[in-house]
């Protein structure tokens, strides 16, 4: 067995390797454009090695996983913030990070991490492509917006309604504004099929999990942010219990406090960011829809502030829907808000 701690960068990366049965130990670094690491990896498979490779999570390494999973060998992904937590030494390069690594590897003292596969990483990106897209329409409906009320119109939604496109196409507008307003209904009418297409292929996806139609039936939950739920917990064994939801998504207050004195800043933010964005949009569509959340909503807003009353509703809202997931209920209004200590047939909120 060949153990190798591989401190990753784009185009290159630094490895400390050791033998086990013979003790031989190495540093080097290989570079990927001239294809040296891929020969590297290759050779060794070759030589019948088992392999066993150590690195930090991080972006722009798909190829190089892609790599090791053709090639047969181990993987283990670390925790960039534990792994950082072990550092002793005050002292940070490449091949004092690689080598920290190889140690943790050598002492069964790596922080492992759950890592998805390739079908749920793929999903992903159909998500993350719809979400980019809706910002991008956003930004193009608020810069025609703008370009109304610059002549004295506010029709806000009902400027791209027909009635409202065909009044701001009749506007009389200066030669650039007036390119810039066809351009921009130009882009609209592209980006708008697309997003279609891909909401479709989202419920599409969705229908085929029997645990997204499960936690659809939560009001205000739709395909999109049960899918991206499932996708990015991955599985519900990985928490013990549903507060950890928050922690993972990044929702819980950061604190710097000591002695008797607390000191709460904003959202941690550590966490997945398009999960929390739905996770908030959702809580918001809830409070519309469903009284109780509505009432909730409200009387976290009126004693906070809106901006935090949104966020602490949708921290519950994960949580919620983690406790769906794992018990396999669907939703009911038996286990809404309240304390249910002491109740016979519940558990953790629900019957």
């Amino acid at each position: 067995m060949m153990l190798i701690g591989v401190d990753y960068h784009p185009s290159f990366q630094t490895i400390a390797f050791l033998m086990e049965e013979t003790g031989e130990c190495d540093e080097r670094q290989l570079n990927h454009s001239a294809g040296e690491a891929e020969r590297f990896y290759r050779d060794l498979q070759q030589r019948g090695i088992r392999v066993r490779v150590g690195m930090e999570a991080t972006g722009y390494s798909r190829w190089f996983e892609r790599l090791l999973a053709e090639l047969g060998f181990e993987v283990w992904m670390g925790d960039p913030a534990e792994i950082k937590a072990k550092r002793v030494k005050k002292q940070k390069f490449d091949r004092e990070d690689a080598r920290l690594l190889l140690r943790l590897m050598r002492e069964n003292n790596f922080p492992q991490i759950w890592v998805p596969g390739p079908e749920n990483r793929d999903l992903r990106q159909l998500l993350w492509h719809r979400h980019r897209l809706v910002q991008m329409r956003t930004r193009i409906m608020n810069q025609l917006q703008a370009l109304a009320m610059n002549e004295g119109y506010r029709w806000k939604k009902k400027l791209f309604s027909e009635q409202g496109r065909a009044q701001l196409e009749k506007l009389a507008l200066a030669p650039w504004a007036s390119r810039r307003r066809q351009e921009l209904l130009e882009l609209l009418d592209r980006l708008n099929p697309t997003i279609e297409e891909l909401t479709a292929a989202v419920e599409r996806e969705a229908r085929k999990r029997p645990e997204v139609l499960r936690l659809m039936t939560h009001p205000g939950v739709g395909p999109l942010t049960a899918l991206a739920y499932v996708l990015i917990i991955g599985t519900p064994t990985r928490f013990q219990r549903g507060k950890q939801i928050g922690t993972y998504v990044g929702m819980i207050p950061s604190e710097d406090s000591s002695g008797s004195k607390q000191r709460l800043g904003h959202i941690s933010k550590q966490g997945n960011s398009l999960l929390r964005f739905l996770l908030v949009e959702a809580a918001q569509a809830a409070a519309r829809i469903h009284p109780e959340w509505r009432r909730r909503y409200i009387r976290l807003a009126v004693r906070r502030h809106k901006s935090i009353a949104k966020v602490a509703m949708g921290r519950r809202l994960g949580v919620r829907l983690y406790w769906m997931w794992r018990n396999g209920c669907e939703y009911s209004p038996s286990f809404e808000f309240g304390s249910y200590v002491g109740q016979l047939g519940t558990g953790h909120g629900m019957k």
